[in-house]
């Protein structure tokens, strides 16, 4: 186990988190908020962190009014004598979210910061502090890493479930104290809607919180922007956010099942009255950038980039990947040349620099979508296809041909301490690659690790290619499809790297943190 000399989060904020989570959210829900509202700003939603580094973080809020918010940090809970970030004023352009970079932290530190909101008119009146904390990355090895991942949720109009508790998995989740919380993807289902209840094969009935914006597919802004706040209506969910740091990536249903640049919505498909993808993906990015603290993506702005690199110390680098927005069109996949693939050539040698630049003992690389499970996405008639595999077991094709040239890559330079995790797929499962077993076999074994969903419909286990020889060692899936988190299989997985001798073991765990898999990796390795 890591060895961790400072407090677990748990002891340090019973306290401080206890204002939080009493939080009401605002009345108008899924509403922009009113100008004329008496008192102080609110920030009803909570706070998240994000992209935690060594020095800095960040952190963000939402306002019920147009307010400018202010951080102060301690290393303390009491406060004592706090630093003090002026952040932006929120306002309607951001639709009242702002996000401010705490700069110049001490590193492998426990950090209690508080978000007030000042009225512009008078900076004297400020609303009820909302706190959270994080762990700043720790430069000594010997501290050690353990982190969370796992994605998709409130997926095929499972919502909010105020009979079950809500989202129960962020309670488990933070009980095991992670240094941070990397979501792979479909952090909300823009183009599913949430009725207010669903019929149950038990033939009793799901019930669902719902919202205006989540009665119909998302197309608006505004109605982007309603589909991250839903989620935030979950009171487990705020909790986490203000204990646990979040590394947020994103994959189709931030804007539309499957979708890919330059797609056109089939006419026959009367929820959407704008056909572009590239309009509502726009939409999308810019709500995501407003709803997440993403240090490479700015709150209301045009530009900007998913994919990066977060170092977290000696023993990890974490390689976060945008499989969705430098796509080629969803097709059967079959070409022999294919220089743009499912990542970009900018995207694949941005990864292939930086993985050749990384000292750290274990790289992951947090993938929004899985390398040799097959994802089929059958369009009038065509075997069209929408990750990286397409069934045929033979050498590489299509979008197979980028994933070769990494995975050469790799074994070439000798990068040492590769690791895939990903989401997407619902349900969970451990892959080992092995060239022995591949058509393709110019690449060292290595492993890849699926969780998810947090809380969506859960489906049967994907089918396996075999160009890069993956073999399933373990999985858990239902036999049916779109069963409901009432039924169990809801999953997500944990990273933990010793500091002392520098393993790293993958723990698979269902909803309730039982642990199904496990798996020990040794440091150093090119393939294992």
């Amino acid at each position: 186990m890591s060895h961790r000399p400072f407090p677990g989060r748990r002891s340090v904020l019973r306290g401080s988190l206890a204002a939080s989570a009493a939080l009401t959210v605002p009345a108008a829900i899924g509403a922009a908020p009113a100008f004329a509202l008496s008192g102080r700003p609110e920030a009803g939603w909570g706070v998240q962190s994000g992209d935690v580094t060594s020095d800095s973080g960040l952190v963000w809020v939402r306002s019920d009014r147009p307010a400018r918010m202010i951080v102060e940090t301690s290393a303390t809970e009491s406060f004592r004598n706090p630093r003090r970030w002026h952040g932006p004023l929120l306002g309607a352009d951001t639709d009242f979210t702002g996000t401010t970079r705490l700069r110049g932290l001490p590193s492998g530190e426990q950090i209690h910061y508080r978000v007030l909101l000042a009225d512009p008119d008078d900076p004297r009146r400020t609303g009820e502090p909302v706190t959270g904390t994080f762990r700043t990355v720790s430069a000594h090895r010997r501290h050690g890493v353990r982190f969370l991942w796992s994605g998709d949720l409130a997926g095929q109009g499972w919502g909010i479930n105020p009979d079950l508790g809500g989202y129960r998995i962020y309670d488990a989740m933070a009980k095991l104290d992670p240094d941070f919380f990397v979501c792979s993807g479909d952090n909300i289902y823009a183009d599913g809607p949430i009725s207010a209840a669903q019929a149950l094969p038990d033939g009793s009935t799901w019930r669902n919180v719902t919202t205006e914006e989540k009665a119909k597919v998302a197309e608006t802004l505004a109605e982007y922007r309603g589909n991250f706040r839903y989620n935030l209506l979950d009171r487990n969910l705020r909790r986490f956010n203000a204990q646990v740091p979040s590394v947020v990536q994103w994959d189709d249903h931030e804007v539309r099942n499957n979708w890919y640049p330059g797609e056109v919505i089939a006419d026959s498909d009367a929820r959407y009255t704008e056909k572009s993808i590239d309009v509502l993906a726009a939409r999308a990015r810019r709500a995501f950038g407003e709803y997440f603290p993403v240090s490479t993506l700015r709150p209301g702005a045009k530009e900007g980039r998913v994919f990066r690199v977060l170092r977290q110390g000696p023993l990890l680098d974490v390689f976060v990947l945008d499989m969705r927005t430098y796509r080629n069109a969803n097709s059967p996949d079959t070409q022999a040349v294919d220089p743009q693939g499912i990542l970009g050539r900018e995207q694949l040698d941005w990864l292939k620099r930086e993985l050749s630049r990384s000292r750290a003992v274990w790289k992951v690389i947090a993938a929004d979508m899985p390398i040799g499970l097959v994802v089929p996405d059958p369009v009038e008639g065509l075997p069209n296809f929408e990750a990286v595999a397409q069934g045929d077991p033979g050498a590489p094709l299509g979008r197979e041909l980028q994933i070769a040239e990494l995975l050469r890559f790799i074994k070439h330079r000798r990068i040492t301490g590769t690791l895939w995790l990903t989401a997407d797929v619902h349900h969970t499962s451990a892959q080992h690659y092995r060239p022995s077993r591949a058509a393709f076999t110019d690449f060292e074994p290595f492993w890849e690790f699926v969780s998810g969903p947090l809380n969506a419909g859960a489906f049967p286990a994907s089918a396996l290619d075999n160009t890069f020889g993956p073999e399933r060692v373990f999985v858990k899936a239902p036999a049916a499809s779109n069963v409901s988190p009432a039924g169990g299989y809801q999953f997500f997985g944990e990273v933990d790297i010793d500091g002392g001798s520098g393993e790293l073991t993958v723990r698979l765990r269902e909803q309730d943190g039982s642990v199904l898999f496990a798996r020990t990796l040794q440091p150093g390795l090119v393939g294992q």
